[in-house]
């Protein structure tokens, strides 16, 4: 996924009605009016915001008759799950650096208290 497209799917998801209408999505194809109903907003409004997703590649839209329906893309949702993915090895890591000291504070305050003050000090000037 390109930096400019990844760019659009954050910002589109960073908005919680943005979030909610990919939600109802979810759901199947809906119209703007259904879209509109849970929000205390105009249909223009939810229509703006329809517009940032569909610019972002999360959704797409058809006519059907005389209804527009919006319709879920779950693809940019995969590609940013890939990209986050990335850093779950650091959170590992860092999980696990912060079991050790927990262990290490725990089992040294049993032996010898004044050695688990050392050991709290040392974690909290790595940090």
């Amino acid at each position: 996924m390109a930096a400019d497209r990844l760019s659009l799917v954050f910002g589109a998801l960073a908005d919680p009605t943005r979030r909610a209408i990919l939600t109802r999505l979810t759901e199947g194809d809906a119209t703007v009016a259904e879209l509109a109903a849970p929000f205390n907003m105009s249909q223009p409004a939810v229509s703006r915001h329809l517009k940032v997703l569909e610019n972002a590649g999360l959704i797409s839209r058809t006519r059907r008759a005389t209804a527009r329906l919006s319709h879920l893309q779950a693809e940019p949702l995969r590609e940013v799950t890939t990209w986050l993915v990335r850093y779950q090895e650091f959170w590992d890591e860092s999980h696990e650096q912060l079991d050790e000291l927990l262990a290490a504070l725990q089992g040294d305050q049993k032996d010898d208290p004044d050695r688990a003050n050392a050991v709290r000090a040392k974690g909290s000037n790595d940090g």
